[in-house]
């Protein structure tokens, strides 16, 4: 796989850990059982409808996060670090008015896991993206094996023709795609393929993740917003922390976001959740 020589060095180092972590999991689970085990799926949730449904009646729909930890924060609470119940977690962002959930799945560096996917599908009826650093196609049938019904596929780790490739195979397989881009240069290199392969199953995603200093900052959304065209299907992504935020987001016809480690820091995510939605 061509590397990207535009790679923010902290993204550097996570994809070629995942280019290794990708090597052992196709000896671990060949394709044909990951395609087996997809052949036994029913269809998968509509996460694109659950997201920009609610934009329609000018509301703000949340992709609320199940997150143990991160590079820049560490374990998000300390308890985190011996026990989790990304179950617990789920339902009680549903309780709260979440439209859909992005669960981390990534071991080495958020202390994530793939198995939390199903679940969270069991125990609540929300659509659910698998957040991971997505590089090969073989990650897309696994993300559907185990249940998701998004992918996240971040620009600033893939090139042109990767991206495409991802999106054609993600839409074959019913997912919603959350193409992720952090800055201006990878907007305007994504742009022209919002709605590939077909409008009902892509959105696209502003960071809000300075990559450099790690910092963040809800008005980088606010910087980039006149660069797309069709906001329905846009995503503010992380530093969302107060009311006022959505409200900002609002006036700017940004009616989706995905919050989670300002809710995943307090002892009661989903009522942190209901504190910023109201």
């Amino acid at each position: 796989m061509p590397e990207r020589h535009d790679t923010p060095p902290v993204l550097a180092e996570i994809v070629e850990a995942k280019r290794a972590e990708i090597i052992a999991r196709k000896a671990e689970r060949p394709l044909p059982e990951l395609k087996e085990l997809i052949s036994e799926l029913g269809r998968p949730r509509n996460f694109f409808k659950a997201v920009t449904e609610p934009g329609k009646k000018r509301h703000t729909a949340v992709i609320a996060e199940i997150k143990r930890k991160s590079p820049s924060a560490g374990w998000i609470r300390p308890e985190y670090e011996h026990e989790f119940d990304p179950v617990a977690v789920a339902r009680s962002y549903h309780a709260a008015g979440a439209h859909a959930l992005s669960c981390l799945t990534d071991a080495p560096y958020f202390a994530g896991d793939l198995a939390y996917i199903h679940q969270i599908r069991d125990a609540v009826p929300l659509p659910v993206l698998r957040k991971d650093f997505i590089l090969d196609p073989y990650q897309i049938y696994e993300a559907r094996a185990f249940g998701a019904d998004a992918v996240l596929l971040i620009a600033e780790c893939l090139s042109e023709g990767q991206l495409l490739d991802l999106m054609i195979l993600a839409h074959e397989l019913q997912l919603t795609t959350l193409v992720e881009v952090h800055d201006m240069e990878n907007l305007l290199r994504v742009r022209p393929h919002v709605s590939f392969p077909a409008r009902s199953y892509m959105l696209l995603g502003i960071n809000n993740r300075d990559l450099t200093s790690m910092t963040t900052d809800v008005a980088h959304t606010l910087r980039l917003v006149d660069m797309v065209e069709d906001r329905r299907i846009l995503v503010s992504e992380s530093g969302i922390r107060e009311p006022d935020d959505l409200s900002k987001l609002a006036r700017e016809d940004v009616r989706i976001v995905l919050v989670g480690e300002s809710l995943m820091r307090e002892e009661d995510p989903g009522a942190a959740l209901g504190k910023l939605l109201h």
